[in-house]
């Protein structure tokens, strides 16, 4: 209890500190870059920078107050842990990570946050060993690896400008070639680590990790950090840039809410839950909107982090179950846990007054009013109706119904330190949306909109809402039609065949392929054709020379005879 109590209370205190700072900077416009000097030999220094804005500052304080409640949270969810200490410390080791990459405007100290952000995530995500966990963190780690490489190649292409500030160089190089090679290496980089198409397999695969790294991992720390990097670089985005990043990023958000409606797994579902609003984000911030994709970033955080602690309970409750068919009737058994379950999953959907519904709400009268054509309008409420469909369907599935489960069982909101660590951030899912709005939008946006567009949002929710609830009433004689049509439900409930494609795809049929081609051409037809083909025909060849090559006997009596008859036609 000693180590998360320390790392629980100084992570809060440096939460409301940073966030206090964060309302002093923001009110008056102001920002600091610290120097550092960490080595000097003889005219040369290494300087350390740390950008201080009311950005990095708000950002930090969200996620030091999610780490704080999540350390809370495990003293008792990993309560049966002999290495309860080693779980701490990679927490820590993970924030410390993250913070490292909020504050720099250094590439190169970001590569270090970056980084330790992909190795520790391997080390906790395979922290269950068992073979499932170590395929996941491989996929995780290397997939993180090829957002890593661009990062590195564009810390080598910004030699070309002698420092690797960045901040320095986004407002007046925006427009010079070499900024936006940078800009679409940082795009890479971005797209890996918030899991857009086509690297978004990993993202449900990392729910192998223990719920609490879920929880911290998947609202505000690693699947953010692509959107926050791409949020500081989003002053020299050029156009084509942002057609690219705003078609892929709708795609994906449209894709995770469809898989989420076909998912039974609880974290996965909540998973693909923050992979859809990962593509909100991403999408807003290729419009232009990136104050509104910061704005959600942190309303996400909160609501999603709560909403990994409820399914974390859920599922310690039911003695380590995650398939939501098992699940049924929890309500009866933990009031208070589906209580704010509910909350985070309304809040999720957007209902008004919520934390989620500011952000999510704004975004969409925000893109309503844009000259955006139909196919992003279309794919945004589709994809919100989707949200509120596969939301419905998880809460009809898991808190209604009948109980599924063992009739033994230990269900039931006597974890108090669990309630707790949940109690600190429910508040802040109900009231920080309306604070935020109050203190990041300076002035409000003005929306003028039709009564029929204004009102399409609550439409997409109302119709969404029955969908899933239609999808959820599975009795056991009623036939279900995604069995009758199987293959378009492992299309759709597969993530578009993406984690085969990342898996099967990149080691299982690259090496069959190279089998065949080895069979085939390299001792098949290239041996025919090559150093075989080429000796057979030779040894013909000179066995044709040697006449009668395989009689050599009668050779050499037929020559000794025309030799003796030469003789004797010379003697006569």
């Amino acid at each position: 209890m000693s180590v998360c109590f320390i790392y629980y209370t100084s992570f809060f205190v440096f939460s409301m500190l940073s966030f206090f700072l964060s309302l002093n900077f923001l009110s008056s416009d102001y920002s600091v870059i610290l120097e550092i000097e960490m080595l000097s030999v003889n005219s040369s220094s290494i300087l350390m920078s740390i950008i201080l804005d009311w950005m990095s500052l708000l950002f930090s304080s969200f996620v030091l107050f999610i780490s704080s409640m999540v350390i809370f949270y495990s003293y008792e969810y990993m309560e049966g842990d002999l290495m309860i200490n080693r779980f701490i410390m990679l927490v820590v080791m993970f924030v410390g990570s993250m913070l490292l990459l909020i504050f720099s405007p250094n590439l190169i100290s970001i590569l270090l946050g970056w980084d330790g952000l992909g190795l520790v995530s391997y080390c906790l995500v395979i922290y269950y060993q068992n073979v499932k966990s170590f395929n996941a963190g491989m996929l995780t780690a290397l997939t993180n690896r090829l957002g890593d490489v661009a990062f590195l190649m564009s810390i080598a292409w910004m030699l070309n400008f002698g420092s690797w500030n960045y901040v320095f160089f986004l407002d007046y190089m925006f427009n010079s070639v070499e900024m936006s090679i940078i800009m679409v290496l940082m795009l890479f980089a971005g797209m890996t680590k918030s899991a857009q198409i086509p690297f978004s397999s990993w993202l449900p695969a990392a729910m192998a990790a223990p719920t609490p790294v879920s929880s911290l991992v998947h609202s505000s720390t690693l699947v953010t950090a692509g959107v926050y990097l791409l949020i500081r670089f989003n002053f020299c985005m050029g156009e084509s840039v942002k057609i690219i990043l705003l078609f892929i990023a709708s795609l994906t958000m449209f894709m995770a809410g469809l898989g989420a409606s076909y998912e039974f797994d609880l974290k996965k579902i909540i998973a693909l839950s923050t992979l859809s609003q990962l593509g909100l984000m991403m999408s807003i911030l290729a419009m232009g909107g990136y104050v509104l994709a910061f704005y959600h970033l942190l309303t996400h955080a909160l609501f999603k982090a709560l909403l990994f602690m409820c399914a974390g309970a859920m599922i310690h409750g039911l003695g380590n179950c995650q398939d939501i068919r098992y699940m049924g009737g929890i309500i009866n058994q933990m009031p208070l846990t589906c209580v704010f379950f509910i909350i985070c999953n309304m809040s999720l959907c957007g209902l008004p007054f919520l934390s989620g519904f500011y952000s999510k709400d704004l975004i969409l009268e925000f893109i309503s009013m844009e000259n955006v054509g139909m196919y992003v309008y279309i794919i945004y409420y589709v994809s919100t109706g989707l949200t509120v469909a596969y939301t419905f369907r998880l809460i009809y599935m898991v808190l209604s119904g009948d109980y599924n489960y063992y009739s033994f069982h230990m269900i039931s909101d006597l974890g108090l330190v669990m309630l707790k660590g949940m109690l600190g951030i429910i508040f802040f899912v109900v009231f920080m949306g309306s604070t935020l709005s109050w203190v990041i939008l300076s002035t409000p946006y003005f929306i003028c909109l039709s009564f029929l567009m204004k009102m399409m949002t609550l439409v997409v929710v109302v119709f969404g809402g029955f969908l899933g609830y239609e999808l959820a009433q599975l009795a056991l004689s009623y036939k279900s039609k995604s069995l009758k049509l199987n293959m378009s439900s492992m299309f759709y409930g597969s993530m578009w065949n993406m984690p085969y494609i990342s898996t099967f795809g990149v080691n299982f049929y690259p090496l069959h392929q190279g089998e065949s081609i080895l069979n085939s051409i390299d001792q098949g037809w290239s041996e025919y054709l090559g150093s075989q083909n080429f000796y057979y025909s030779l040894s013909e060849l000179s066995k044709f020379l040697q006449v009668f090559h395989s009689n050599n006997l009668k050779i050499f009596l037929s020559l000794t005879v025309m030799w003796v008859v030469f003789l004797v036609f010379m003697v006569f």
